[in-house]
């Protein structure tokens, strides 16, 4: 078509499409100016209710001049193609400008005056549009806004029977993000009646709420739950920085019922009118300029005041005023969206989730939950209020990301969970190389909505930085990103974004001490990149290094713990560091590993492991309490009792934790160890086999069934295993423990104790339950055996 001539129009460019038609730039040759060709696409032609809609687009638009709306000039038909030639009107569509966040509440009245004005005009003249939304209006270089496409318009007291008002082009269960007509449909429609005014005020009521907050007041991952909010369920409750004035506006204009409603478009911009003459300059404070006109006015008006407080009496005023602030105390930070539509900013919204988590942990008396807690959520079409039900908070924060090139764009937002209530909201559009400065924006700005008055140290901490450098930060949060998917690639990668963010910042500690944990993590996990005794030496490096830099930093002395502990055997260090970290950190929901409640899970298993059993049950419900939705954490509990041989009372919490994650492999390796202890070997080994399938055949997994057929008496199947493991050390590392304990099961006490004393050496992280584990009851009153706990210095 591009290049074509139809009637006095020469075909310029293609500049849009849709159900309707093709759009393109064309010149109009009779009157020297460029205009909006639409034409019925060419193989819809000879469909003659899709050329009838088109030209009565045409007579319907043609009725309508006004300077918010798009004119027609005229329709005709040529070369066998039929068209409408249209004002061309250039800018950029407001969807478009809204992928960059909300638009301020004043910019958002006098948008929507105008589009309310251009309903007005259509709805005088019985004309409704039927389709309008945030795709349909342009955004002029001047900046106004032009309606575009009344397509679907039809006059109001004229049938319609071939036009279903239900039409969309979204299936009602195709899932991912549904945009578009359905997205701005009143219930009316959706319900198959007629549209009229009413469902125009509701199209526009979606649009004002999407400038004022970017993004649709319903939503839904397929047609079905998008139309079942619109008919069910209330808008999302609209930020703080909405005006009271637009929010009952916008409010009223989404009510259920169409009589509840504005009746027409001229209803709703007077309803705008009266709004923006009585408070846009509050809106829009920068606006004001102080002149010297104005400044007795302003010092009369600070008089009265300052008068006032003081006869009704400064403290209870103040107290008066604060009177409705609430009361939040606990807090979820659920994970930022990643609004980019480019997969590479996943990192960027789970970093900056993770670091406001870190940094509101630091507010005294708040609490904030774990990580665990809220990235279940991740991922998930999540209601707020809901969601802080189900973790039990007081407050949800939410929030998006988007970044476009050096441009960032973060959207938070402040749910009182009680009354779904918006308490604070705002959006930050800045440089990819601010990122650090609007994390304690927001940080900031939430504890001092809250009510928080902090100290200058509880600031400082809140606000503290550990780089300066945005690379470094940038290469770290991509190095948390990889690591938390415990998995061996994730694990190669997380490794070597901590070196490069270490290279780009030598004195940034958190990525030492990101490097150290990560160690630890390959030591504890067996998953073969590198020996034990090479990843806690690193482990051990890393942690040293942090602690160069920064003494207080809680996680590098958890890790320097964990490496005394289970490398070092040094077991009067392990639990200075320990306590070291507890008393640097002793209860927060920091993101930085080992977290606190991290710390009290590897200090019960040291605490269990010197024999100190109250101890140790104390720490582990310590853990439980700051991360009471932490997988580890709660198969924990079924480990205490394992470990004071009460096989029965193990059982039920191990099976609670895999209902909760039944991919989770610590609770069924404990649960199978149960059931072996009970005798009950079909069942261990069903859960044995669900290890090695859950974690793609790891070695120290193949040994935990192979020592189950031992003891189940299926010899043949237990030496199968022992010869797997063996083929698998020729390609990767195989641990020692697992092995021996399979020997004892068979009744080879030497080879047994050949392979602990490889363990001892290996500095295999298996070693520190020698003392605790009743499948080595066996060996126990073997002169062996007590050397091997004399040489470790355990309790005999």
């Amino acid at each position: 078509m591009v290049g074509q001539t139809l009637g006095h129009y020469r075909v310029l460019e293609q500049i849009g499409a849709g159900g309707m038609g093709v759009v393109y730039r064309a010149h109009d040759e009779r009157l020297d100016r460029d205009v909006a060709l639409k034409v019925l696409p060419a193989d819809n032609f000879q469909d003659a209710s899709a050329r009838a809609r088109l030209l009565r687009e045409a007579r319907t638009a043609s009725r309508l001049n006004h300077p918010h709306i798009c004119t027609v000039h005229e329709v005709d038909e040529a070369d066998g193609h039929t068209y409408i030639a249209m004002e061309l009107v250039e800018g950029q569509p407001l969807s478009l400008r809204l992928l960059s966040g909300p638009l301020e509440p004043g910019e958002v009245v006098r948008l929507g005056l105008q589009l309310a004005d251009a309903l007005a005009h259509a709805h005088e003249r019985e004309v409704v549009h039927r389709d309008l939304k945030s795709a349909n209006v342009v955004i002029t270089r001047e900046g106004r806004a032009k309606v575009l496409d009344f397509g679907l318009a039809k006059r109001i007291h004229e049938g319609a029977a071939g036009d279903a008002t239900t039409q969309s082009q979204i299936s009602l269960t195709q899932t991912g993000s549904v945009v578009g007509t359905l997205a701005y449909m009143a219930p009316e429609q959706l319900r198959g009646q007629p549209a009229d005014a009413r469902s125009d005020v509701w199209a526009l009521g979606a649009v004002l709420y999407e400038m004022a907050t970017g993004r649709l007041p319903f939503q839904g991952q397929t047609g079905f739950e998008l139309s079942s909010g619109i008919m069910s369920q209330p808008p999302a409750p609209l930020p703080g920085r909405v005006p009271v004035e637009l929010k009952v506006i916008i409010e009223r204009c989404l009510e259920k019922e169409p009589p509840r409603r504005y009746q027409r478009g001229g209803e709703l911009r007077a309803a705008l009118e009266a709004a923006q003459t009585s408070t846009v300059r509050l809106w829009k404070p920068w606006s004001y300029r102080l002149t010297k006109r104005r400044w007795p006015a302003l010092a009369l008006a600070s008089l009265v005041l300052v008068a006032v407080l003081v006869g009704l009496n400064l403290e209870r005023t103040r107290t008066r005023l604060g009177s409705g602030a609430p009361q939040i105390e606990s807090l979820a930070v659920l994970p930022l969206v990643n609004a980019s539509a480019d997969p590479d900013v996943e990192y960027l919204a789970d970093g900056i989730t993770e670091s406001l988590i870190n940094s509101l942990s630091q507010v005294p008396n708040l609490a904030v939950m774990s990580r665990n807690a809220v990235f279940r959520y991740k991922g998930r079409e999540t209601d707020a209020q809901a969601v802080g039900q189900t973790l039990k908070v007081q407050a949800v924060l939410t929030g998006r990301v988007v970044q476009r090139g050096d441009g960032l764009s973060i959207s938070a937002e402040l749910i009182e969970v009680r009354n779904n209530r918006h308490l604070w909201g705002e959006q930050y559009n800045r440089k990819l190389r601010d990122i650090l400065a609007v994390q304690e924006d927001i940080s900031t700005e939430i504890s001092e909505k809250l009510r928080f008055r902090l100290t200058g140290e509880e600031r400082k901490r809140l606000t503290k930085r550990y780089t300066q450098n945005t690379e470094a930060y940038q290469l770290y949060l991509r190095g948390r990103y990889h690591w938390n998917k415990k998995n061996p690639e994730g694990f190669n990668k997380g490794i070597e974004y901590f070196q490069k963010a270490i290279e780009a910042d030598p004195n940034y500690a958190p990525a030492y001490a990101g490097l150290a944990a990560l160690y630890n993590n390959l030591a504890n996990y067996n998953f073969a990149l590198v020996p034990p005794r090479e990843a806690w030496a690193k482990a051990k490096a890393a942690a040293g290094k942090a602690l160069q830099i920064d003494d207080t930093l809680a996680p590098a002395h958890a890790s320097l713990a964990l490496v005394a502990y289970q490398w070092e055997w040094d077991w009067s260090n392990a639990e200075k560091e320990f306590k070291r970290a507890l008393e640097l950190d002793p209860s927060s929901s920091s993101t930085y590993e080992p977290s606190p409640a991290s710390t009290y899970h590897w200090y019960s298993h040291y605490l269990m492991t010197m024999g100190r059993t109250e101890e140790s049950f104390r720490a582990g419900r310590r853990a439980l309490e700051l991360d009471p939705l932490d997988l580890a954490n709660n198969a924990h509990q079924g480990w205490h009792y394992l470990s004071t041989r009460n096989y029965d009372r193990a059982i039920e919490p191990l099976q609670k934790t895999i209902e909760m994650d039944p991919s989770f492999p610590v609770a069924q390796w404990y649960l199978g160890l149960a059931y072996e202890q009970k005798g009950a070997f079909q069942d261990a080994i069903a859960q044995f086999q669900n290890c090695v399938r859950i974690t793609g055949g790891r070695p120290s997994m193949v040994a935990l069934l192979g020592h189950a057929y031992a003891a189940a008496n299926r010899r043949s199947e237990a030496q199968a295993t022992l010869q797997q493991l063996s083929a698998l050390s020729k390609q990767r590392y195989v641990p020692s423990y697992p092995i021996a304990v399979i020997y004892a099961a068979l009744g080879q006490k030497d080879e047994a104790f050949a392979w602990l004393e490889r363990a001892y050496d290996e500095r295999d992280s298996w070693m520190d339950y020698l003392g605790l584990d009743p499948r080595l009851d066996g060996l126990r009153a073997d002169p062996r055996f007590q050397d091997l706990l004399r040489r470790m210095n355990l309790p005999q």
